[in-house]
């Protein structure tokens, strides 16, 4: 009872309250995607079958390039194929990824709507630079005067959720699997196709 007595009296209880709903948060989320995503049959096939074929691709990217144009070529269509089975695995997992992407932004957003009516127009934390001008409407936004050091709970929350979230699912073993860095539904193009 000490203890919260003394956090509310402090400079830094907004901060830290802050600070705790944002681990609580993605303690839920990943709760609610392991529910939904990790721990079916379909998303751990799709896992390895992305695992392996990254391997797979980076073996045959590392081996010695072959002198003769035929085999040159085949290895270069086997290449392809594996590429073109490894960003179709990808677009599946994150198709299936997107039903608890759903769940997830739902809780985030009713947090969110909660946070913003406690700490409305409160200072939260104080930074200790001023941001660039494009980022000063959101670590700014809805706080009074004209200190840009002052941070908005909207500001703080989405950093604390964006590290927190991410360094969660690494910790749980969550994280994407390897061959799916950077591929997503909106995946880099080909430069080979250009």
């Amino acid at each position: 009872m000490a203890a919260a007595g003394f956090f509310s009296n402090t400079k830094y209880s907004d901060c830290l309250t802050l600070v705790g709903i944002s681990i609580c948060t993605a303690i839920v989320c990943e709760a609610i995607s392991y529910l939904l995503i990790y721990r079916t049959t379909s998303y751990k096939s799709l896992k390895s079958t992305i695992d392996k074929a990254s391997k797979k691709l980076e073996t045959m990217k590392t081996q010695e390039p072959v002198p003769s144009v035929l085999t040159k070529k085949s290895k270069t269509k086997k290449i392809d194929r594996v590429e073109t089975s490894l960003k179709e695995s990808t677009r599946d997992l994150s198709l299936f990824k997107f039903k608890s992407g759903f769940v997830v932004a739902v809780v985030l957003f009713m947090v969110f709507g909660f946070l913003n009516s406690v700490f409305e127009g409160k200072v939260v934390a104080k930074l200790p630079f001023i941001p660039f001008r494009l980022v000063q409407k959101m670590s700014h936004r809805g706080l009074p005067g004209d200190d840009m050091t002052d941070c908005s709970m909207a500001f703080l929350y989405f950093l604390c959720s964006i590290s927190i979230r991410t360094n969660l699912q690494k910790f749980l073993g969550f994280s994407p699997p390897r061959g799916s860095a950077g591929a997503g539904l909106f995946p880099m193009p080909d430069p080979k196709t250009n």
